[in-house]
């Protein structure tokens, strides 16, 4: 059950190989790597559909049209939300300079004693109104950006267009695929391979369905709490701290920040501070206690700094795909590293030589 030396080096060269392919072609991945996570997604429903006595293309056509539809809902209902929140918030930037300018700044130097130049900040007002009335809204602003390069209008057109077919075919094929990969496997690492591929499918499908509907309930209580609050800005620093909520406490501190500093701001009084407190720490309390717990549970094992840092390594490496794509890969790679521990607290180099090969046996049984 060994590899020999040529074999072990032939799967390093590989794994080497397909990293820096992957590396290279970064910039292209991110269509098919949304429309692979949109398939894997949906396949789960499209076999249950299956069972049901439809036929796979019936049922990739039926669980296809409802994903359309989910994020169609998602984009109509919530981007022009978002937009008029912000259009709100530009509009109102100006007084919040002003009062940046007369109160606060003066208030912070009188506390500490500070001999600092006044800021004049006229300026700065009068490029935020010329800027937002040039660009008229947050559409035309990533229209009128795009637009500049034909070549990146192209480019963004084609991974428009292209998300929604390589999801239709990935999803209709999804079952062949994984069939043919399975025959490539050596028939003596079978029982193996598929063991440590039946793990990495149950963690990765806990943290893809798991995450996300912590991060959009996560989002959804910051968004409603901070409504009840008053807060003017509510669903953009409620959705913006739930969605990067998968990093541990990342957005408990980015919402509290931001909430605190738009409440001071709009309220100019330190009692809504405590409200916003009680708002995030109410989250932290059902992410906690009931978010994580029915919806993620314990499956995946990763320490806070292991994400941390997968998340910054993935960043530095690909850029936003690397961001996507590294608390899935980092929990892969959780489960890699169990087995290969497993693997070599039974082997004989950690223990008795004699008992080795007993306990290998009992394994792969």
């Amino acid at each position: 059950m060994s590899l020999t030396d040529s074999q072990k080096w032939l799967i390093l060269i590989s794994v080497a190989l397909c990293a820096l392919l992957l590396y290279l072609l970064a910039p292209v991945l991110t269509p098919f790597l949304v429309a692979a996570a949109l398939a894997y997604l949906g396949d789960p429903l499209a076999d249950k559909l299956e069972v049901r006595r439809l036929s796979r293309s019936a049922a990739v056509v039926v669980v296809f049209s409802g994903l359309i539809i989910v994020l169609f809902m998602i984009f109509a209902f919530l981007v022009p939300l978002l937009q008029q929140e912000l259009a709100a918030f530009i509009n109102k930037l100006p007084s919040y300079i002003d009062w940046l300018q007369g109160t606060a700044l003066p208030w912070v130097k009188a506390q500490l004693s500070l001999d600092a130049p006044s800021l004049n900040l006229d300026n700065l007002k009068q490029a935020i109104r010329e800027q937002w009335q040039s660009v008229g809204g947050i559409a035309a602003g990533v229209m009128g950006s795009v637009s500049r390069s034909g070549l990146a209008l192209l480019g963004w057109l084609a991974n428009l267009v292209l998300i929604p077919v390589l999801t239709f075919y990935l999803l209709r094929d999804w079952d062949v695929m994984m069939a043919r990969i399975r025959e490539l496997i050596p028939r003596r690492y079978e029982s193996t391979a598929l063991r440590m591929a039946r793990d990495c499918d149950e963690v990765l499908g806990v943290f893809m369905h798991g995450q996300l509907l912590v991060m959009v309930s996560l989002g959804s209580v910051y968004a409603v709490g901070l409504w009840l609050v008053g807060l003017e800005m509510a669903l953009l620093i409620g959705m913006l701290a739930g969605l990067v909520s998968f990093v541990p406490y990342l957005g408990f501190i980015l919402g509290v920040l931001v909430a605190g500093i738009a409440a001071v701001i709009q309220f100019q009084d330190l009692i809504h501070l405590i409200y916003i407190l009680l708002v995030f720490g109410v989250g932290q309390m059902l992410e906690s206690f009931l978010f994580t717990p029915y919806l993620l549970g314990d499956r995946i094992g990763m320490h806070p700094v292991a994400v941390i840092f997968a998340v910054i390594a993935g960043g530095q490496l690909f850029g936003f795909v690397g961001i996507l794509m590294a608390l899935p890969v980092a929990a892969v790679i959780m489960v890699l590293l169990r087995h290969a521990h497993e693997r070599y607290v039974n082997s004989g180099l950690y223990g008795d030589d004699e008992q080795a090969p007993a306990a290998e046996a009992e394994r792969d049984r």
